[in-house]
């Protein structure tokens, strides 16, 4: 991961025992690059967001208002307003109209960059542990991420060999996502992605593991899983996606996704190789026609 960096926006005051909700920090998370795991300490006034040079921290996006949105500290805490930017401030992916206060964990959205929102008595030990969430999650769509995939099918594939049990690879992508780029530009690009992970996470197990691969493919490992129940799961995730009603700004759409399935037969096999043979089958699925499963 890119160098950390750690900017004060204004320096805190010491804070009061029993006066914690005053103590927060936004850490950049989405997108990767030199900025990712930054952290901005939020102290006694008032910061602005945007892409203007008198802002308290400035984002050179061009997502991003010049004057996007202001945190004011309170007795409540930190309250978010947007300051009728043309993008909007959404927190949870849920547009902010009015002020907001943030709460310890939530994700803060100007533009298109996504930040966590850190407060409470042990900003410091959250922080570590947020940069540590980054090497194994995925900022944009809260899945596992690339890395976290092929650890975790490294250690399952000897487990499936050791102990005699089934493991199967899903892979998938989305049908003809650089049309839905073209038509609703990159954030609704970025939340098609996000939305679409929300609704395949309903249908993973928690043993199983949801990872983005890269771009618009993910994949699922699921543990002690024959080839035909994975092909079942991958239908009802596939038949899922299709259903489900889209809507970025008011536009509402729909999409479907190809998939390919791969087991590893009960045999010890390096995880690329488990990966290049579900690769090979989500491709065939696209040669095929498109919104189907092959295996």
């Amino acid at each position: 991961m890119d160098k950390v960096a750690e900017t004060s926006v204004i320096a805190p005051k010491r804070a009061s025992q029993g006066n914690n909700r005053r103590e927060g920090c936004l850490v950049h998370i989405y997108p990767t690059g030199p900025t990712m795991g930054q952290r901005y300490t939020l102290g006694e006034k008032p910061v602005i967001i945007g892409r203007g040079e008198d802002c308290d921290i400035r984002i050179q996006e061009h997502s991003v208002s010049r004057r996007h949105a202001r945190l004011e500290p309170g007795a409540d805490g930190f309250t978010v307003i947007d300051l009728q930017s043309t993008n909007g401030t959404f927190v949870n992916d849920v547009q902010t109209t009015e002020p907001r206060v943030l709460h310890d964990g939530d994700y803060l959205r100007i533009g298109n960059c996504i930040y966590r929102f850190l407060a409470g008595g042990n900003v410091e030990a959250e922080y570590h542990e947020e940069i540590y969430r980054l090497t194994i999650i995925d900022a944009l769509t809260q899945t596992h991420n690339q890395r976290a995939l092929l650890e975790f099918l490294d250690r399952e594939v000897v487990r499936s060999a050791r102990h005699g049990r089934p493991l199967s690879l899903v892979m998938f992508d989305i049908d003809w996502f650089k049309g839905i780029n073209d038509e609703l530009g990159h954030l609704g690009g970025d939340f098609t992605l996000r939305e679409l992970a929300n609704v395949v996470h309903t249908q993973v197990r928690r043993e199983d593991l949801f990872a983005r691969y890269g771009g618009e493919e993910f994949a699922i490992v699921l543990v002690e899983t024959t080839l035909q129940q994975a092909v079942d799961a991958a239908e009802r995730i596939r038949a899922k996606v299709e259903q489900h009603p889209f809507k970025f700004e008011n536009k509402a759409f729909h999409l479907t996704i190809s998939l390919g399935v791969a087991e590893s037969r009960c045999q010890e096999m390096p995880a690329s190789e488990l990966v290049r043979l579900a690769d090979e089958k989500l491709y065939q699925a696209k040669r095929a026609g498109r919104n189907r499963v092959a295996y």
